[in-house]
């Protein structure tokens, strides 16, 4: 007794789907690339991830936007035929698939040079790739460099600037202090001239008093017998003696 059909429905559990999804996604892959090589086919095969996350593939002999502007172009022919009224929207679709195209394969490159999607990239792809990246690197660094002595020339000319802003201050100090010293001195010298006016009087009252005390008259200069008080009193009374010794003689004649 055979199986019947398997029911398909979505699966509940997360991590059971991750790993399905996983497992799917790279046999399709496998596959596309399978009747891409057996059968000499032009195949494009793009899947998106519940997260967003794209995963393509396209053969070898063509890149997908080749694959994609061929298709549009399919399309339209086709609404054309079908619709006649579609050719006079021919000229706007047309541009707009072309826009449409190179902003996928815009953000296909984008993510391939974040290191996202590199799994259908072969081993010649990966070296442009990584070409590209050591480009962008070394225009990133010129970059950072020319901005780094930007800015360290910046910093000289403030240097320079708040040097010369120090030296003119520091001359103006020098300046205020000089001119401090030259008015302390200035009213020091005051002070002295106003000390010597001031002494000045004082001298001459002086000079005055000495010279009237130089005018008045001395006394009389004493002898040598008034300087010596004992002497004269021995010289009167030996002066007495004598005339009392004459006045005897005188008497007895």
């Amino acid at each position: 007794m055979g199986r019947g059909p398997v029911q398909l429905r979505r699966i509940e559990n997360k991590i059971n789907r991750q790993v399905t999804f996983s497992k799917r996604r790279n046999g399709l892959l496998k596959k596309a690339h399978e009747i891409s090589v057996l059968c000499d086919a032009e195949v494009a095969l793009i899947v998106f991830s519940t997260k967003g996350k794209l995963y393509e593939y396209s053969s070898q002999d063509s890149s997908m936007d080749v694959i994609l502007e061929r298709y549009q172009r399919y399309s339209f022919e086709e609404r054309a035929v079908l619709d006649p009224n579609i050719g006079d929207q021919a000229n706007w679709g047309d541009e707009y698939g072309r826009l449409k195209i190179k902003l996928d394969a815009l953000q296909k490159s984008q993510r391939q040079l974040l290191g996202e999607q590199l799994e259908p990239l072969t081993t010649r792809e990966l070296q442009q790739l990584e070409q590209q990246l050591d480009s962008s690197l070394k225009h990133i660094r010129s970059r950072k460099n020319q901005l780094l002595f930007d800015s360290i020339s910046e910093l000289q000319k403030k240097e320079k600037s708040l040097k010369d802003q120090n030296g003119v201050l520091q001359k103006h100090l020098v300046e205020t202090e000089k001119e401090k010293n030259n008015a302390l001195s200035n009213i020091q010298h005051r002070e002295q001239l106003n000390e010597k006016n001031t002494a000045l009087p004082n001298t001459h009252d002086r000079e005055q008093q000495n010279g009237a005390t130089t005018s008045s008259p001395s006394p009389t200069p004493l002898t040598v017998l008034d300087s010596m008080p004992n002497l004269n009193i021995g010289y009167y009374a030996s002066h007495i003696h004598c005339i009392d010794v004459c006045s005897r003689m005188y008497r007895q004649i």
